[in-house]
């Protein structure tokens, strides 16, 4: 079930407003919530006065129980023991992927991903082959630190005339971009998560994004 709690908002013109947060959603139980995840609405509400959106900053544990998957956004620090208990609690349900996620922007791409059944790993992989391979073609450095920086999201998986693509949406210049990466970049990210333990995901509530992945390949 979800776990629901009401607390005031602040707009930007002064305003505030009761809005609800939740604490936990069950994806089985509350469907219409996944839907409103995965549009982000679940985090947006509007000020009555300025008629402003604005996005609502919450921590929150979604539990999808027929796909197994569990994840929590947390923004700040976690207590240990209650993280413990939960991950102790679904290894003994068996089968369950976990994963910590620090924005609602990141927790709505492992949505979208293990929606699609892919493998979150491979999909860090496809987005570190991608940048380098941009700054290959690339020789101002300030543009490659930019391409380095981009914060890729996966959207979605595409099929163009026989051929199968992630395509991935980033911001640059204050406007949303979009770029596909072949299905055999992703088939060959696979490849080398089989032949590298390091790669491997940690127990527990792991944190799997570009930071993690870097860490990795720095050694």
């Amino acid at each position: 079930m979800a776990i629901i709690s009401q607390v005031y908002a602040l707009c930007s013109c002064g305003e505030r407003k009761i809005i609800d947060i939740y604490k936990s959603i069950n994806v089985a139980e509350n469907p219409q919530l996944k839907e409103k995840l995965k549009d982000g609405t679940l985090f947006l509400w509007e000020c009555p006065h300025c008629g402003k959106v604005n996005l609502a900053k919450y921590d929150t544990l979604y539990h999808d129980p027929e796909a197994k998957i569990m994840l929590w956004l947390l923004q700040n620090d976690a207590d240990s023991t209650q993280m413990q208990a939960i991950s102790a609690h679904t290894r003994a349900m068996g089968g369950y992927k976990l994963r910590r996620v620090e924005n609602t922007g990141a927790l709505i791409e492992k949505v979208l991903i293990f929606d699609a059944g892919l493998d979150d790993v491979a999909v860090e992989m496809c987005k570190w082959v991608t940048k380098q391979e941009m700054c290959a073609k690339i020789g101002d450095e300030a543009k490659i630190n930019e391409v380095l920086s981009r914060n890729f999201h996966f959207f979605k998986i595409e099929e163009n005339e026989g051929a199968k693509y992630l395509i991935f949406s980033f911001p640059e210049g204050g406007k949303m971009h979009a770029c596909s990466i072949g299905w055999n970049v992703y088939e060959d990210a696979q490849g080398i998560i089989a032949r590298n333990e390091a790669l491997s995901v940690p127990e527990g509530f792991a944190q799997i994004d570009s930071r993690w992945l870097n860490e990795i390949i720095r050694g």
